[in-house]
């Protein structure tokens, strides 16, 4: 079905008539009725019911009638990202982070991308692990910052962009020991704050079996989905948590971070872009090319 056929659909359910909506088109009224009658066939329904009044939607009409208005949205933003983009001008990207990507990446890439493509429409969505995948797969964002492993439906590729070490986050009325370090003991004897199971599954595995490890158990005693809603948590004493190292370029008021004494065990905490695999270059391949991976802390 012809996007021209789809957008006279509309025009004439918005106007309530075909005269009025050949009159704001400005084609002519038959080519317009036949362009209608084409689509009703094609459909195999009628989508219209014409009388002296104008023209009111059937309920075949009325159920489709929004469905159309959003693809028809989603192919003039898509021809309208391919000129931009074909053209060397700039384009829209939409782009997926978690919040650990605000301590460095994000801006640092930001910077780099408005460098080298000055017209370039950003669109920022803070978002947990689990949304973003959902939102590559749906492809309601371009590229996503999130943390590896990750499972994303569809042909996708992947960049590590950093690899970091856990770190202790404790209230600032936690007594350390001398040297400045914690033990994971310490720390499962006070509880974790940390994010919830459908987030980070695999690295949270991995978390409790380097307390085990250790040979303490350590329970989850507060669920919190954002990183500055993990360092709030253990600010109001409901726990302890332990956090990339990138987190020491925040002042946080009520918390204090130092390294774990016994935390070999501990899973590292990767930050990687994610993005559909495309047969020819898009925004997201620019971006994601612009981002440079930091070596291990």
């Amino acid at each position: 079905m012809e996007t021209r056929n789809l957008k006279y659909f509309l025009a004439i359910a918005d106007a309530g008539s075909v005269t009025r909506a050949a009159d704001t088109l400005g084609v002519a009224q038959p080519a317009l009725s036949q362009a209608l009658t084409r689509m009703e066939r094609d459909l195999g329904v009628k989508l219209f019911t014409r009388t002296r009044r104008g023209a009111a939607l059937t309920p075949a009409g009325q159920a489709i009638v929004e469905d159309v208005r959003l693809s028809v949205a989603r192919i003039d933003a898509a021809s309208h990202r391919a000129r931009e983009i074909g053209a060397q001008r700039g384009g829209r990207l939409t782009v997926g982070f978690a919040s650990a990507a605000l301590f460095d990446v994000l801006p640092r890439a930001i910077a780099a991308l408005r460098e080298a493509v000055p017209d370039v429409q950003l669109a920022l969505r803070e978002m947990s692990n689990a949304e973003q995948a959902v939102a590559l797969e749906r492809g309601e964002i371009d590229l996503g910052l999130l943390h590896t492993p990750v499972t994303v439906g569809g042909r996708m590729r992947e960049k590590l962009i950093v690899r970091e070490r856990l770190i202790a986050v404790l209230p600032t009325s936690f007594q350390v020991a001398q040297d400045g370090r914690v033990t994971l003991r310490e720390l499962a004897e006070r509880g974790l704050v940390w994010f919830p199971q459908d987030q980070l599954p695999v690295i949270r595995a991995g978390i409790l079996s380097a307390f085990r490890q250790a040979g303490c158990e350590a329970d989850i005693v507060q669920d919190a989905n954002r990183s500055l809603t993990v360092l709030a948590c253990v600010a109001a004493g409901c726990g302890v948590s332990l956090l990339p190292q990138s987190v020491r370029t925040l002042q946080f008021a009520g918390v204090r971070l130092c390294e774990v004494s016994d935390g070999d065990a501990l899973p590292s905490f990767e930050l990687s872009a994610i993005w559909p695999h495309r047969s020819r270059p898009a925004l997201a391949d620019r971006f994601a090319a612009l981002i440079v991976p930091r070596g291990p802390d």
